[in-house]
């Protein structure tokens, strides 16, 4: 017999329904092929079931599974505010980014993600070398725009105040123009399953668009955000070359960084 239609869910799918939301809630998001096999149900099942929990507004459909939208009265988990979010683990992000400057040469063109981790390594990297630095962010561009021998190209646009993240068109079409030798991202969350994700979807296309713009790409990221899934994709974990983190990292992280042959540098 044919499983219900999307708006009457019979006992059996109402009941593998509540299992996905549990899982999700457990694990802050699931893959379409890890819910099939914990559920023993096809992934074309699974689905169906995404797209009935998506018309209800309950998930959040990424590429290859989705994560819960938060309930209606409850703080949304996508009001980022940069200002809160640099004073947390202040110093494990001072860190990382003074070891992710360690990484810049004399003569590269930089591509510098917003975040409050990337704002240390804009204030950690050399002032006497020459560097072309392309960056979209308003404290990016506050931490490198006085110092003499930086080429600095600021990505425009309307300015969001949480963030100070700049978005516009024009601006996605300039980073696009340029080649960089090495980009610098933040994240919000980072997952092997569901890759690595932001808060919000504008920024989400700054981030894509630099990653194609770049030869050597590579991720600043606290440990306690391994694992985690926020709402935006835009990169899968393999196609980051390095990563810089802190000595939080779990064993399991650093073997599947290895195993995608990423580099891995713990500050």
């Amino acid at each position: 017999m044919a499983e219900s239609g999307a708006l009457m869910p019979g006992k059996k799918r109402q009941g593998r329904i509540e299992r996905i939301i549990e899982i999700l809630l457990s694990n802050r998001g699931a893959t379409i092929k890890e819910l099939a096999s914990a559920l023993e149900v096809s992934e074309m099942t699974i689905r169906r079931d995404f797209a009935f929990l998506a018309a209800q507004d309950k998930v959040r459909l990424l590429r290859a599974g989705a994560v819960l939208r938060t309930p209606a009265g409850e703080p949304s988990p996508s009001l980022y505010s940069l200002a809160t979010d640099r004073e947390a683990q202040a110093s494990e992000k001072a860190r990382i980014g003074a070891k992710a400057a360690a990484l810049v040469e004399p003569g590269d063109v930089l591509i510098v993600d917003s975040g409050s981790t990337t704002e240390w390594l804009a204030r950690s990297l050399p002032a006497d070398v020459p560097l072309t630095i392309i960056c979209y962010a308003l404290n990016i561009l506050l931490a490198v725009g006085n110092r003499p021998g930086y080429t600095v190209v600021f990505a425009g646009g309307t300015l969001k105040t949480d963030t100070l993240v700049c978005e516009s068109t024009e601006g996605l079409e300039l980073i696009g123009r340029y080649r960089a030798t090495k980009a610098f991202f933040s994240a919000g969350g980072v997952s092997d399953s569901l890759g690595v994700t932001c808060m919000d979807a504008a920024e989400a296309e700054l981030k894509k668009i630099s990653l194609r713009s770049a030869q050597s790409r590579i991720l600043l990221v606290e440990s306690g955000k391994l694992g985690r899934v926020t709402p935006s994709w835009f990169a899968s974990l393999s196609d980051f070359d390095a990563i810089v983190t802190d000595p939080g990292i779990s064993l399991e992280y650093a073997e599947i960084a290895r195993s995608h042959g990423i580099a891995l540098h713990i500050a």
